[in-house]
């Protein structure tokens, strides 16, 4: 059930006989943002009427006199200067949350147009441990492959892992020197921790010893040749790095598996062809030893190599810019892509708008395939800076989900919760752990950054995934309880949702606005539209349950009402919260 929609197409029946038809989409249908203007909102009106030059008084009344909105508005006002306002019937309400009531999906329907959206997120590199700048596009990118999933696209989840590139040339190069290479071929060194001490020492000769550096090359490309020993070495590096990450996708949720990975090397045999390729169609060229692309939307000269990019260097080695350019040709070729959406940060704007235009010009991208960046905000300290640890090092994601599951536990105790098992605690205190860490993430505009703080996150009377969780595990005891009572049968699931009081209309209102508020949430890339809504869901249900008695009320049509309406609260609270990758708990 999509209320937008259905407005959205009776206003357009009741223009089309006095506009053109171009002009429908001047007019916008909206939630309302206070009570006063109803339940929703008719805009765009003042735009119309000067466009077909008819006063907004008259066009107003034209609407209100001819619009088609029997059984399902209750009241259609007009607001000056030039909006309609729709209050919605009880009845007609009621009647929808039944239909809800006996679907599996909760009434939403699965879209007619399904598309093929790849979905790059997380990317981490090798041989490095996972830090708190992977988390955001992680959840973020995880909770909007999970939405469209829902919604009934044909999502394909992409880990573009940094497993190729100068870093291995550093990292063989160091191993080659320093440490036995049997250690590392015979599994003898295992942990991502040792690898990363690696990489930092290796990096340090690197910035200081030109001949380390020039070696660091020389394997980079021996390795993009396919030496055996090279390979073997890199494979070691790679093969401990995933389980470690996956380890703490697992520990979070994600839903990101091991054949989701097509990392840089994933496409290391398209790049010689693809160099050939843009060669043939003279959109690369030789410069100074290289092979550059000089883009056309730039603001520099064809004969200067400053502003081109370069996808092979003299020495024959590859870049991530050539990898990239692979990697968007696959996408949209093999995979037949028609929106790619990439998770990063701001730094990649320039990288990625580059590749796109040269993979545009070589006709590596359809006209109808969408490519969409969505920028994500930093994690930041209560200082205001990116948010490390006190040594003042990037903090890891590890380390960050060992806190918060500490910080959980010391809660739970606070509380002095009747639980029985030292397995059930733990159990509660990770999903509330992982729960609060994600939603807070979530919960801000994705482009924004803010600033990380324990008590707010794990607080259970705000705007938090424990406040959600909590609702849930009331309305779980509401069920529990009534199991127990004599009134107990199945027949509550026969009666209609009867609305009579405000709290209930407001909750019930909400509950049909869930197929609209995740809709708006996909084709927005922005979970925190969805976790704005099952807050207001959970604040609702608390209005609810604490001015309508459910258990206590001795009529026994209007006990089942309420039963049914906390039964499709706690269902879209359980598959809003799965949504974002959040579980629920039946206890807390």
């Amino acid at each position: 059930m999509n209320i937008q929609i259905l407005l959205l197409k009776k206003i357009h029946q009741t223009l089309l006989p006095i506009i053109n038809k171009s002009l429908l989409s001047t007019i916008q249908v909206q939630q309302s943002t206070q009570k006063k203007f109803g339940n929703y909102q008719i805009n765009g009106i003042i735009k119309l009427s000067k466009k077909i030059n008819i006063p907004i008084e008259t066009l107003l009344k034209k609407i209100i006199n001819v619009i088609n909105l029997n059984n399902i508005a209750k009241k259609i006002t007009i607001e000056k200067p030039g909006f309609i306002n729709i209050s919605l019937c009880p009845k007609w309400i009621s009647i929808q949350l039944n239909n809800i009531f006996i679907t599996s999906n909760l009434g939403v329907i699965p879209t007619t147009t399904a598309k093929t959206i790849v979905i790059d997120y997380s990317s981490p590199n090798i041989a490095k441990e996972m830090h708190v700048g992977h988390l955001r596009s992680t959840v973020i990118g995880d909770s909007i492959a999970r939405i469209l999933s829902f919604l009934g696209h044909n999502v394909i989840r992409v880990n573009h892992l940094g497993d190729w590139g100068t870093q291995f040339g550093m990292l063989i190069a160091y191993i080659a020197t320093h440490i036995q290479k049997e250690l590392l071929l015979n599994h003898q060194i295992t942990t991502l921790s040792k690898l990363e001490s690696f990489y930092r020492k290796a990096k340090k000769i690197y910035d200081n010893d030109p001949k380390f550096a020039e070696l660091s090359r020389h394997y980079v490309v021996k390795l993009q040749q396919g030496n055996k020993q090279c390979s073997q070495i890199w494979k070691q590096l790679v093969d401990i790095s995933i389980l470690n990450n996956q380890d703490t996708y697992k520990r979070l949720n994600i839903t990101l598996k091991k054949h989701h990975i097509m990392g840089e090397s994933f496409y290391h045999h398209m790049v010689p062809d693809i160099i050939t390729d843009l060669k043939n169609k003279k959109l690369a060229v030789k410069s100074n030893g290289a092979t550059v692309v000089f883009l056309k939307n730039s603001h520099q000269r064809h004969n200067s190599s400053d502003f081109g990019v370069i996808i092979q260097k003299k020495d024959g080695a590859y870049l991530y810019s050539t990898t990239d350019i692979a990697c968007i040709k696959y996408r949209c070729e093999t995979l037949k892509a028609d929106r790619i959406i990439y998770y990063t940060d701001s730094r990649q704007k320039q990288h990625l708008s580059q590749i796109w235009e040269i993979a545009k010009a070589a006709n590596y991208i359809k006209k109808t395939t969408i490519l969409e960046h969505h920028v994500c905000g930093m994690l930041l300290g209560k200082d205001g800076k990116p948010f490390k640890s006190r040594s003042g090092y990037t903090v890891k994601l590890k380390t960050l989900l060992d806190e918060a599951l500490e910080h959980a536990h010391k809660l739970i105790s606070q509380k002095k919760y009747n639980l029985k098992y030292k397995k059930q605690i733990n159990k509660i205190a990770h999903t509330i752990s992982i729960g609060a860490i994600k939603y807070s993430e979530l919960s801000k505009n994705r482009t924004t950054d803010y600033i990380f703080n324990w008590d707010n996150m794990l607080n259970f009377n705000g705007k938090t995934a424990p406040y959600i969780q909590y609702a849930y595990t009331r309305i779980f005891s509401i069920f529990k309880k009534f199991k127990n009572s004599k009134y107990y049968h199945h027949k509550f699931t026969k009666n209609n949702i009867q609305l009579e009081t405000s709290e209930e209309i407001s909750l019930a209102i909400c509950l049909l606005q869930f197929e609209e508020t995740i809709v708006n949430t996909a084709n927005q890339g922005s979970p925190h539209i969805l976790c704005s809504y099952l807050y207001k869901v959970s604040v609702l249900f608390s209005s609810f349950y604490e001015n309508c008695p459910i258990l206590q009320i001795n009529d026994i049509y209007k006990k089942y009402s309420r039963l049914k309406l906390a039964f499709i609260t706690a269902r879209i609270l359980k598959t809003g919260l799965n949504l974002l990758g959040i579980k629920t708990i039946r206890y807390m």
